[in-house]
């Protein structure tokens, strides 16, 4: 091959990409009005494999944007109210005790919600950093690990987190680990 073939092919790869990003804006434009630089934002952040973390105040169509991107790529979305009460193991889930056929007892692990593509853990720092820290090892390796055993997590698999800036109390700062995490920060206005 040709260094010329090779770019030409390179040209036209890039072209494709282009076109879809554009194709995929447009259509997550028809529902998200406004907001082009965090879309645009979000998308290199799913492209680059990386996570998000947005910051707005409740109202500015958070949830709604991070539902239509996963509606448009035809993905699994799955929503995670992040409170005080909720446990590591709600999230990403845990061994039941099942009965067999033959009438034993055996440990099965049941998926949590974090076993989906786009998950959207909304108010995150209304959890315990017990919790938080939970998706520390989902979001660095697309995986987590219950009981010594290691699951894998479906890929694409991108964590966008909210959080309110204004209401501080009751809430948890995120540690420095977990913010590592996140590709970048968005400020929803």
């Amino acid at each position: 091959m040709s260094v010329g073939t090779v770019t030409d092919e390179l040209k036209s790869q890039l072209e494709t990409f282009r076109q879809d990003f554009k194709a995929l804006r447009s259509e997550i434009s028809k529902v998200i009005v406004g907001q082009q630089e965090i879309l645009d934002d979000m998308l290199i952040a799913l492209v680059a494999g990386g996570h998000v973390l947005l910051e707005g105040v409740p109202g500015l169509g958070k949830t709604l944007t991070v539902r239509t991107l996963a509606d448009a790529l035809h993905l699994d979305f799955r929503r995670i109210q992040f409170t005080p009460d909720l446990m590591p193991a709600d999230l990403i889930g845990t061994n039941m005790v099942l009965e067999t056929e033959g009438g034993g007892k055996a440990f099965q692990f049941q998926k949590g919600p974090i076993f989906s593509n786009v998950l959207l853990a909304d108010e995150i720092n209304r959890s315990t950093p017990k919790t938080q820290s939970a998706l520390l090892e989902a979001m660095q390796e697309h995986s987590v690990t219950v009981a010594g055993v290691t699951h894998r997590l479906s890929e694409p698999f991108f964590v966008l987190a909210t959080q309110n800036p204004l209401e501080m109390e009751g809430t948890y700062p995120l540690p420095e680990a977990q913010l590592d995490r996140f590709f970048c920060k968005l400020l929803v206005k």
